[in-house]
C-alpha cells in the first residue's frame, strides 16, 4: 500500500528539510496517541528513530527505524527511514520524507510512504487509519513553517 501526501510550505527546500528534528517529531504525533520517543538520532542516513506505542493502554509496540538513505540536489532534498522492528500491525514501512524546490521561499514536502502488513486484506484496512495520520501533519507543516506565498 502506498500514501502519498504534498503540503506546499513557505521557506527554503534544504532548511525545511533540516528542520525535521525532534522538535518537529513530537508535534507531528496524533493527538490521543500514546507514544513515547524512546530515541530520536536525527534525519541522516544511519540514525535511528525509535518509538514505543501504547495500544489500548497497555500494549506496548516498539517501531524502530533507521535512515537508510538521503540526498540534495537542486530540485529536492530527502531522507528515508525503513523499519527494522515494527508493531506486529505491520510487517514493512518506508517513509520518503522529500522536500521540493518550488522556488526562493517555497517547497513542497512530500511524506510518501509504502506500507504492509502480513495479510493484504488487513493492510487494506489500514490504509484510511495511517492516511489520515499522516493527513494529520498538513495543517502542523503550515503552521510550523508558514504559507507560502502564492
Amino acid at each position: 500500500m502506498k500514501i502519498n501526501i504534498q503540503t506546499p510550505v513557505k521557506g527554503n527546500y534544504k532548511e525545511v528539510l533540516a528542520k525535521f528534528d525532534r522538535e518537529l517529531f513530537e508535534k507531528l504525533s496524533p493527538p490521543g496517541a500514546d507514544v513515547e520517543l524512546v530515541r530520536f538520532d536525527g534525519s541522516h542516513k544511519g540514525d535511528i528513530v525509535h518509538i514505543r506505542l501504547k495500544l489500548l493502554g497497555f500494549i506496548k509496540q516498539d517501531w524502530i527505524s533507521e535512515i537508510v538513505d538521503e540526498k540534495e540536489s537542486e530540485q529536492e532534498t530527502f531522507f528515508v527511514d525503513r523499519g527494522t522492528q515494527l508493531p506486529f500491525f505491520l510487517s514493512y514501512w518506508e517513509h520518503r520524507h522529500i522536500v521540493k524546490n518550488l522556488g526562493p521561499d517555497k517547497c513542497l514536502i512530500i511524506d510518501d510512504i509504502e506500507f504492509r502488513w502480513h495479510n493484504p486484506v488487513f493492510s487494506a484496512s489500514l490504509y484510511p487509519l495511517l492516511y489520515a495520520q499522516f493527513a494529520y501533519r498538513k495543517p502542523i507543516y503550515r503552521k510550523y513553517f508558514g504559507e507560502p506565498d502564492s
